[in-house]
């Protein structure tokens, strides 16, 4: 009888849960009367907490890092992210219809292999050209509404939107050779980025209280773009090769344009479409081999 490996199962359930989050992210807004700071607050401090009795589930020895270098490394990290990849993310999608915001977010894998190829002295071989073209021609076609014209849809969302997909590759090559636990590095990561989101409260002095749509949607992004997916992709990644199940991945931003269209009644432009299956043929062909540490959303 024929089965899907348990690696396909998480992956899958990942995926699933990742493709909801655009449509959580404009519900929650909404219902914050699109006050970002405050929906994220709520998000990244349910996700740590998601994140604190994972790491406590483990040993007592794993679950705190002892190192002040770890604190040094997450202390920076979590400024980025959630800190600031959030607020910028949060900002475009209430600046822009979700089924542009999340296709040009999906731009960073290009992005981190400029950014990696710029620090580490990799050369671009021809295919991450091409890669970084076609990526380049997904964002023209999504922000011009494939018309091709100077005039963008929302200039300011649109550099959002793309702007955040800088942060979240610089996220990850400050994280990379850090020998802590995926899980630990977030928790901690979190943790400061919890705690740089409440200064900002204080010195704004701005604090939506939402209603109860508003934080079941807040719970739902912190454990279901924060928290859950991650332990269900890293669960994949241990037990397959990371090549086998990394394409599973992209079904993700498709099925979030149903999710859009279904339970928010967005209108899906064929340009939203067309540019991400740019930005889809682009990361395929540009990417390599994924490594077990990889984490694609």
């Amino acid at each position: 009888m024929a089965f899907i490996p348990r690696s396909y199962t998480y992956a899958l359930l990942a995926t699933l849960l990742w493709s909801t989050v655009a449509t959580a992210f404009k519900l929650g807004l909404a219902h914050f009367d699109h006050d970002v700071a405050s929906l994220l607050t709520l998000s990244v401090f349910f996700s740590v907490i998601f994140l604190l009795i994972i790491s406590m589930s483990k040993t007592s020895r794993r679950a705190f890092p002892s190192s002040g270098r770890a604190f040094l490394i997450s202390s920076l990290s979590g400024l980025l992210n959630p800190f600031l990849y959030y607020l910028i993310l949060f900002k475009a999608y209430d600046l822009l219809p979700a089924s542009e915001a999340q296709p040009l977010n999906y731009v960073w894998p290009i992005t981190l292999s400029v950014f990696s190829a710029l620090i580490f002295k990799y050369r671009l071989h021809t295919r991450q050209v091409a890669a970084m073209s076609l990526g380049f021609l997904g964002v023209v076609v999504i922000s011009t509404h494939g018309t091709f014209s100077l005039h963008l849809s929302n200039p300011l969302g649109v550099c959002l939107a793309v702007g955040s997909s800088l942060i979240w590759a610089g996220y990850w090559v400050i994280n990379i050779g850090d020998s802590r636990s995926a899980v630990q590095k977030m928790r901690l990561n979190f943790s400061f980025g919890f705690l740089y989101l409440l200064l900002f409260l204080g010195i704004t002095g701005r604090w939506t209280l939402p209603d109860l749509t508003g934080v079941l949607c807040a719970v739902w992004i912190g454990l279901c773009e924060m928290g859950l997916p991650f332990i269900l992709w890293m669960s994949a990644l241990n037990l397959a090769r990371a090549g086998s199940i990394s394409h599973v991945v992209y079904l993700s931003p498709f099925i979030s344009l149903l999710w859009l269209n279904w339970i928010l009644k967005e209108t899906i432009r064929g340009s939203s479409i067309a540019g991400l299956c740019l930005i889809i043929c682009g990361i395929l062909i540009g990417s390599r081999q994924s490594r077990s540490g990889e984490l694609m959303k």
